[in-house]
């Protein structure tokens, strides 16, 4: 028997909100750590030299995947200008820039209970990845980039194949949540 009361009037969305997010430039960048200010400045972005760290320019955001690995994202309306640096820089630093714009989608998850959701699915110990830095990741059975983007609100990019079976499960986490589980 318990004592524990559960709200079942609650609004799920005070609590934790998930919403689609708008499509974005996206590149797989590739390439060793004696090109990588070559590519940073023709990228318009430095490239982080941590597993895990990001660095922002204007609208484009650098995200160190691995030791040699880069996620690139920007605007929509960037990616041809992307793929020039790209192409150009080349000579000077051999590297493999491979835009993957299709390949994945985004939510946002938010709210005071965001962290709460995400956990239902993904082994990360949230509470070491720190506001501003992004890591790859399971959610489930699909592999994710999982961004902080403030205490309570992060991103997830999915690929487009999983986007649907991972926001079910995020759907059945958040009723849950509703209802004070």
């Amino acid at each position: 028997m318990t004592s524990q009361t559960h709200d079942f009037t609650a609004d799920a969305g005070a609590r934790v909100r998930i919403e689609a997010l708008a499509p974005v430039a996206r590149f797989s960048l590739r390439v060793r750590a004696a090109g990588r200010p070559v590519l940073g400045r023709a990228l318009g972005c430095d490239l982080p030299d941590r597993v895990g760290e990001t660095a922002r320019a204007g609208g484009r955001v650098a995200l160190c995947l691995g030791p040699d690995e880069w996620l690139i994202q920007a605007g929509e309306d960037e990616a041809d200008a992307i793929a020039r640096a790209g192409a150009d820089a080349y000579a000077e630093a051999p590297h493999a820039l491979v835009e993957i714009s299709d390949r994945e989608v985004s939510f946002r998850v938010s709210g005071p209970a965001a962290a709460d959701l995400l956990a239902t699915n993904c082994p990360r110990d949230l509470d070491r990845l720190a506001v501003g830095g992004a890591t790859r990741t399971v959610f489930d059975t699909a592999q994710v980039v999982l961004w902080r983007e403030a205490d309570d609100a992060f991103r997830l990019d999915v690929w487009r194949s999983f986007a649907p079976h991972v926001r079910a499960l995020l759907e059945i986490g958040q009723a849950e949540i509703a209802a004070g589980l």
